[in-house]
């Protein structure tokens, strides 16, 4: 078997297996790579002594048995035990749905979340958006802390494990997106800079010194990750990887390392015959994130929006503390203007940020499909003190509503596990350092940071206390009683409606229709839907059309009576119907004009 590792700086390396050890020489026309041959079977435990030292984890590891700072394993991933052919699943036309494989069941394992996946088909989404599985130290972490980009993290089941719940998707219809965190390494357990120069001091990022994207061995750094993407789409048929926090990638080469992603992905694609994309998590509100190559773009494939989830967050709940202050100052026309152009942040005055921020979206030139719309995601809900979801903060008929406005607006829609059935257990940050030093130094980084937001050391979860993780567990039992069941029923009607909808999944940010108003009432017409939301605590009395007479009510929260004959429709409170017109044509009433949309 070949063994390779790159270590530019070393005088020797040793390469150590299965008790072995033989020198490793130069590879002719690679500079800074060693390499040798030795008979090594799947499973066998390997690593890298560089100068005479201890042996080390490879740095392209499959497989960490003894977590982060034991010796690799050797996987071969043409071993893989497939049952299942795959041909892929699209990006446009998807509801993704966003999961912790560690607090998605008790026992925290790909096999129990694959026992699960026959739930998210009948609920009716399309793909599994896996949040981080790379290793990192201790059994139960968010994963943004891994170490070791192109391994799995073993207490959840390691590569054959993933394997397992991928296949079971995949049997079940059900593409598999994960996400993978290329700006930083966690803190503990990271190996690579005894290697070679995989961090720079040229430029510095919230967790130190950055990712060497544009230094000097910044070639065989961006190659380094370039190939553990294609390996996770490649050798784990995954069909989607979602990118943590692209603005925190520092690189000022003239090919920017997310294009140079981009173009590889797009040519695995073409190989396997699979669709396959990138899904960016950015703050630039940059259109050029995904904007294809061919117009200049980096070439990203779609990106979440953090602007549509915090207008919606701020008219369902009427929070206005931190970055909610921006969306808060009208919330009718922050949620209209991230509804119809995406980002509300496009170049106007961030009072948040102290400055402007943003560009403008063309509706005409990028697909709705391109941006992620979300009630709740794993930062938006973990990031919060007490990891309180929408539940608890809002009753049952707007979180009907948030449903209603995420699954038929015309972004991708995405769900953050439970949601669907309004689950009350938080989801907090929690951690397991095993150095106790860092465990302690988190600790008190969590309890400074909320304390200057006026929360009280007491009232902030420690992240090292296993109870913590605990409490972040769904609770299995929840969907099977009210009111629970009910929500769960919503979003299963709306998925339906969606995908029997063709002008629900159209990416033209087209609206026949589509009206704010200061008291909660959003209603908007797409094609022959015509969806109508009423936050506020009184019944609303909306004024449709003369040829909304005959729609049909094809999903409602409470009952609702069909408009007559003049197109008005009494809407409860904190409510929300979705109406099938005769036809997608007719002359727009009042309260529904043509055009843009307005804020009544």
């Amino acid at each position: 078997m070949l063994f390779e590792v790159w270590a530019p700086h070393a005088g020797r390396v040793t390469l150590h297996v299965d008790g072995r050890e033989r020198p490793m020489a130069r590879a002719a026309g690679r500079p800074g790579w060693w390499r040798a041959e030795e008979p090594a079977a799947d499973g066998a435990r390997y690593g890298f002594g560089l100068d005479g030292g201890a042996p080390l984890p490879d740095p392209r590891s499959r497989r960490q048995p003894d977590g982060p700072d034991g010796l690799s394993a050797v996987v071969v991933p043409e071993r893989f035990g497939w049952r299942r052919e795959w041909t892929g699943r699209p990006l446009p036309g998807a509801v993704l749905y966003e999961l912790h494989i560690g607090t998605f069941t008790p026992e925290g394992t790909f096999d129990a979340a694959a026992a699960r996946l026959p739930h998210l088909a009948n609920l009716g989404v399309t793909h599994v958006e896996l949040m981080p599985v790379c290793p990192f130290p201790g059994r139960h972490g968010w994963g943004y802390d891994g170490v070791a980009p192109w391994a799995v993290h073993e207490p959840y089941g390691g590569p054959e494990g993933l394997v397992r719940f991928v296949d079971a998707a995949h049997g079940l219809g059900l593409g598999v997106v994960l996400d993978v965190v290329h700006n930083h390494l966690g803190p503990s357990g990271n190996h690579l800079p005894a290697f070679g120069p995989y961090f720079t001091d040229t430029h510095h990022t919230p967790w130190g010194p950055a990712v060497n994207l544009d230094a000097p061995g910044s070639d065989e750094v961006r190659a380094y990750l370039i190939g553990s993407a294609l390996a996770w789409l490649r050798d784990y048929r995954l069909d989607g990887l979602r990118l943590d926090a692209v603005h925190a990638l520092c690189d000022t080469r003239a090919e920017h390392f997310l294009a140079e992603l981009s173009d590889a992905v797009d040519r695995l694609a073409a190989h396997t015959g699979r669709p396959l994309f990138l899904i960016a998590e950015s703050d630039r509100n940059d259109p050029a994130t995904t904007t294809p190559r061919e117009a200049g773009g980096l070439g990203l494939h779609a990106q979440w929006n953090d602007d549509f989830h915090h207008a919606l967050h701020t008219a369902l709940t009427g929070e206005s503390a931190g970055y909610y202050a921006d969306f808060a100052a009208d919330p009718a026309g922050a949620l209209a203007a991230t509804l119809t152009g995406g980002f509300f942040h496009a170049g106007g005055y961030s009072s948040f940020r102290g400055r402007s921020h943003g560009r403008p979206l063309d509706p005409r030139t990028t697909p709705a499909y391109r941006l992620l719309g979300y009630a709740q995601t794993h930062d938006q809900v973990g990031n919060r003190a007490r990891g309180d979801r929408l539940t608890a903060l809002c009753p049952p008929g707007r979180l009907a509503c948030a449903a209603a406005l995420v699954l038929c607006a015309p972004f991708t829609p995405m769900l953050f596990m439970g949601e669907e059935w309004g689950a009350t257990t938080p989801w907090q940050y929690f951690t397991d350092h095993t150095d106790p030093h860092l465990a302690e130094a988190v600790r008190e980084g969590r309890r400074r940071e909320f304390a200057a937001h006026g929360w009280a050391a007491g009232e902030v979860p420690d992240p090292q206390d296993p109870a913590t993780r605990e409490r972040s567990c769904l609770d299995w039992s929840e969907p099977d009683r009210p009111p629970h069941t009910e929500l769960l029923h919503w979003y299963r009607r709306l998925i339906a409606l969606r995908r029997a909808e063709p002008a629900l999944t159209d990416p033209r940010w087209e609206y026949r229709a589509l009206t704010a108003r200061p008291d909660g009432v959003v209603h908007f017409r797409r094609g022959r839907c015509h969806v109508a939301v009423n936050l506020g605590g009184r019944p609303a009395e909306l004024r449709l059309g003369p040829e909304a007479g005959g729609a049909e009510v094809v999903a409602a929260w409470r009952p609702v009576a069909p408009p007559g004959p003049s197109g008005v429709l009494l809407l409860p409170a904190e409510s929300a119907a979705v109406l099938r017109l005769p036809s997608p044509g007719g002359v727009a009433g009042p309260d529904a004009p043509g055009g843009r949309w307005k804020v009544a």
